[in-house]
C-alpha cells in the first residue's frame, strides 16, 4: 500500500537491538538486508511513480520483499 513504511525497523521493531547486532556480525544477514533495503527502496519509487515498471514486474518485486523479510525474520527469531 502506498505510504507505508517496510523498512526492517518499522517491520519488526520488537527485534531493533537484534537487528542492529545481525547486521554487524552476520555476513549472510547482511547481505539479506542490503537486498531487502534496495527492493523496499524501489518499490517506493513505484509507488511514488517515480519510476512505472509493468504491473508484472512490480508484483515480482512483492513477491521477492516478502521471500526476504521471511528469511530475515527466520533469522531474528533463531
Amino acid at each position: 500500500m502506498f505510504g507505508e513504511n517496510h523498512d526492517l525497523h518499522h517491520e519488526f521493531p520488537e527485534f531493533k537491538d537484534k537487528i542492529h547486532d545481525l547486521k554487524m556480525n552476520n555476513g549472510h544477514f547482511q547481505r539479506l538486508f542490503k537486498e531487502y533495503d534496495e527492493i523496499v527502496h524501489q518499490i517506493t519509487r513505484v509507488e511514488q511513480e517515480i519510476e512505472t515498471p509493468s504491473d508484472d514486474v512490480v508484483e515480482e518485486m512483492k513477491k521477492q520483499r516478502l521471500y526476504l523479510k521471511d528469511q530475515l525474520f527466520e533469522m531474528l527469531k533463531a
